[in-house]
Parts: structure tokens; sequence; C-alpha cells
């Protein structure tokens, strides 16, 4: 192999491992409960399937501002994507 070669591989490698790291961070995590959150990170979403939002929606809770106390969590109702798991 040539040193170009080896640059476009190692190249390769790092794109396909940025994209992996993108797709699995970018996807939601889901608990029955929000007791069950611990350690929220600013900008975090984790999705409660507890019943508290009507049909066909669930909660998300957000991590959205740094206070002095930790991490502000906001609660909405958002619709439901895809199936109940």
């Amino acid at each position: 192999m040539t040193a170009s070669q080896i640059r476009r591989l190692s190249l390769l490698l790092v794109s396909a491992l940025a994209l992996g790291l993108a797709a699995t961070s970018a996807r939601a995590e889901q608990v029955s409960r929000e007791q069950d959150i611990v350690n929220l990170r600013l900008g975090q979403r984790i999705l409660v399937d507890d019943g508290s939002c009507a049909a066909g929606q669930i909660k998300e809770v957000s991590g959205t501002k740094m206070t002095g106390n930790g991490i502000l969590r906001a609660q909405k109702c958002v619709p439901r994507l895809g199936p109940n798991r």
C-alpha cells in the first residue's frame, strides 16, 4: 500500500466512526418512569412512557439549562413515533 492509499483508508475509517457516534447519540432513550432518569445531560432528551400524556403522545424530558444546582429539566408531550416498546 502506498502512503496515499493509507491516508484515504484512515480518512474513511475516521469518517465511518464519526458517523456511527453521531447516529447513536441522536437516538432518544426511553424509560417507563421519570424517577429512572439519572445524570441528565444538557441537551439530552429522554422519552418517558408513564401514561401521563394523551393517546398517541409520549412525555419528553430534556436538559435545557445549566443552573447552580445542576441541569434544569423541561417536560412536554410529543407525538409518539414508531411502535410502542
